[in-house]
């Protein structure tokens, strides 16, 4: 299905999605209570931060970002490499609550955004006909990571102390994915694309967006109001399952169990929707990306049986499949790929804004007395709202194909 240098472009894509973890909600998570123990700080304070720290990244990345569009593939991501690096080290030296700070920023930039944005960008602009297949593949990485380190995580706090754990971490970013991204991607420039030997394949040529052409296009907020729904709603979820837990009567053990039915779901989907993607264009599958999520969101509304945990976190992993992969395909299909560096630090940044978002409105709304049923409610208002703007718009979202 790939050869050569295709393969070597996905295979830089796992590692990179697998890499950008450290980063992630999941994995700095882990370190939550370690973290609040060190800095006999409280759990709204850790979150406070966090969400500030986040969304200053977010604000960043859309700057950062857009150089991917003017510096060698290799370079980017040796650059992105050794600031994943730093971060990690310094987040190992976090003795106070500006440290905290800083290095949730730095993480959340480097790994959250960067690596994720670098991975996809280049697998975007490299494929064509394959786009859907090799952005599933690349973007299990991820799902790799969040099947692994969490267990492995655990094992090893108790072991050895939090901090000893993040320095080995940068030691083992330092001294190896600036190798792997040279043995990979050291031939790959603006112009490559991937060999398609199919008679029957015809690339058709579209308009090149830039960013400042995107932001005048109603269609992109439509899109992004469908995209942006994952991230926060998701986030919110994660950092709040143990009010979830408690509200519902669940039990830490039922939604423990309940994140294999999402990781599964979620790998599944993820597999198989690349290959979807390509039959059908990701313009088509859009609309259905958020409906498993508004029903996830009916079922935290409305049931309380422990079964419903498995049944809430399952649809939300196959909304993330479908979410994951359709969220890099959809602008290359768009808006081409000429800029799509600069557009995809612009729609990263905002999927980084969103999960801010996320935390400090679920946040808010629990300390002010909202229900998680109340909450869940909001969820679903947004979701048919932006579902049905979609469903709307939905004809007028194609590319602008150029005059032969």
């Amino acid at each position: 299905m790939f050869k050569s240098l295709s393969l070597k472009v996905i295979i830089f894509g796992f590692i990179f999605t697998f890499f950008s973890s450290f980063g992630q909600s999941f994995f700095l998570g882990l370190f939550n209570s370690s973290i609040r123990e060190t800095l006999s700080i409280t759990h709204g304070q850790f979150g406070s931060i966090y969400a500030s720290a986040t969304l200053l990244s977010s604000f960043l990345l859309i700057w950062v970002g857009k150089k991917i569009d003017d510096i060698n593939i290799f370079r980017f991501a040796l650059y992105v490499t050794l600031l994943l690096a730093f971060s990690c080290f310094f987040f190992s030296k976090i003795s106070s609550i500006v440290f905290l700070f800083i290095a949730v920023f730095l993480m959340r930039f480097s790994g959250q955004g960067l690596m994720s944005h670098t991975a996809t960008t280049t697998i975007s602009r490299f494929f064509t006909k394959s786009r859907g297949k090799a952005l599933s593949i690349g973007w299990f990485g991820l799902s790799t990571a969040e099947f692994i380190l969490p267990v492995l995580i655990v094992y090893l706090l108790t072991l050895t102390a939090w901090q000893n754990i993040w320095l080995s971490i940068s030691v083992l970013i330092l001294f190896f994915l600036p190798f792997i991204s040279f043995a990979l991607i050291k031939n790959l420039n603006f112009d490559s694309r991937e060999d398609v030997n199919d008679q029957n394949f015809v690339e058709k040529e579209i308009k090149n967006w830039t960013r400042v052409e995107v932001l005048k296009d109603y269609r992109f907020y439509i899109v992004c109001l469908n995209m942006l729904a994952m991230p926060w709603i998701a986030t919110g979820v994660f950092v709040y399952q143990s009010y979830i837990t408690e509200s519902k009567e669940w039990g830490e053990f039922v939604i423990a169990q309940s994140f294999m039915a999402y990781s599964i779901l979620s790998v599944i989907t993820l597999l198989g929707s690349g290959f979807l993607i390509d039959k059908f264009t990701s313009r088509k599958l859009l609309i259905f990306m958020n409906i498993p999520l508004l029903i996830s969101m009916l079922v935290l509304f409305y049931l309380d049986i422990s079964i419903s945990a498995f049944i809430f976190l399952g649809l939300i992993g196959i909304s993330n499949g479908l979410a994951n992969v359709l969220g890099s395909s959809t602008w290359a299909e768009i808006y081409g790929v000429k800029y799509i560096g600069s557009i995809k630090a612009l729609t990263t940044a905002l999927m980084v804004f969103s999960t801010a978002f996320g935390t400090a409105l679920f946040g808010l709304l629990i300390d002010k007395g909202f229900t998680i049923e109340n909450i869940a409610f909001i969820g679903a208002v947004y979701i048919m709202i932006s579902l049905v703007l979609l469903l709307i718009f939905r004809k007028t979202i194609v590319p602008i194909r150029l005059p032969n």
